[in-house]
């Protein structure tokens, strides 16, 4: 009987090994945003749990890089992010990078759309640098820069989830056929989820609103909306009184109207320019900073921004 033990032990020891090697092999997908994160999470569902570079609420245009983020961009299998035009501190630490990395703005098939664009064309730009560094938005947003913000449109989603499904079943063919399924699943559900929002959003067009930051062409594009106005300005600077004014008179050209910041921030001025006016304050989030990074989550943060803008623009 004691014979036996040995054996046992054997048996045991060689069972955890193969798990460990199991739990080794799934690929460390590591995304620059929560978008691309949550895109991954719908693609390696059932299979493994992507990371994210980017804690909620920071910036993409202009985030430090901590030396554990480094370490993470260094030794992760797999690497997506949207491009230079987004996160302009990555570049430079890619370069320590041996394995792949993809910036989904060059995967063929990306629907791309520049600051200018004929969709853009009416917006008016008010922005409150008075001699000011500019920010960092105002750089990215030159007419004929890309516009950056393509994961808010559905058809890059389906596009981004293929990528990654390829990727991945190159680099963990045992779990190949699932990654695929899942990419095609997903596909299905972005076609269900474009139909619902565009019956919930297709009777806003022309009912006004003003951004603090433009971000949202490619979701306005699909849906037929589009802002009145942007108001582009630095977070700690207070603009002049000439500046506001001016502001102030375009909104109250408007009448009852949607006034849109982002989260976790509102800026200052927000209250300065809209005081006594009919203006809504309400909040948009292209980011979505705090949803969990599970299969549904691209689909939630869609829902989420179709939900903010129709929720104040339907009470008008």
């Amino acid at each position: 009987m004691l014979r036996l033990f040995p054996a046992l032990g054997l048996l045991l020891l060689t069972f955890v090994m193969s798990v460990s090697v199991q739990a080794q092999v799934q690929p460390r997908v590591l995304t620059s945003i929560k978008p691309l994160q949550l895109i991954a999470a719908a693609v390696q569902d059932g299979v493994g749990q992507p990371e994210v570079l980017l804690p909620p609420g920071a910036s993409p245009h202009h985030y430090a890089l901590r030396p554990s983020d480094v370490r993470r961009v260094r030794e992760a299998d797999l690497l997506y992010w949207i491009g230079p035009d987004l996160e302009s501190f990555l570049p430079r630490v890619l370069e320590g990078r041996s394995k792949p990395n993809v910036a989904v703005q060059d995967v063929p098939g990306m629907t791309l759309r520049h600051f200018g664009d004929s969709h853009a064309e009416k917006s008016e730009h008010h922005h409150a640098d008075h001699g000011q560094p500019a920010d960092q938005h105002d750089h990215d947003h030159r007419p004929g820069s890309l516009d950056a913000h393509l994961w808010l449109l559905p058809a890059n989603g389906r596009v981004i989830a293929h990528k990654m499904a390829a990727d991945l079943a190159q680099l963990d063919p045992a779990n190949a056929a699932r990654y695929q399924a899942n990419a095609e699943a997903f596909a299905q559900r972005l076609d269900a989820l474009d139909q619902r929002l565009k019956s919930r959003l297709s009777g806003l067009a022309g009912k006004p609103y003003f951004v603090f930051h433009e971000a949202y062409d490619y979701f306005e594009a699909a849906y037929g909306l589009k802002h009145a106005g942007v108001f582009s300005v630095l977070g700690e600077v207070q603009p002049g009184a000439q500046h506001v004014a001016a502001m102030r008179e375009r909104l109250q050209q408007a009448g009852p109207s949607c006034v849109f910041s982002e989260p976790p921030f509102r800026p200052r001025l927000a209250q300065t320019l809209t005081a006594g006016l009919p203006v809504t304050l309400a909040e948009l989030d292209a980011m979505g900073g705090n949803l969990a990074a599970e299969a549904s989550g691209y689909e939630v943060l869609l829902e989420n921004l179709a939900g903010e803008l129709a929720g104040c623009l339907e009470a008008l």
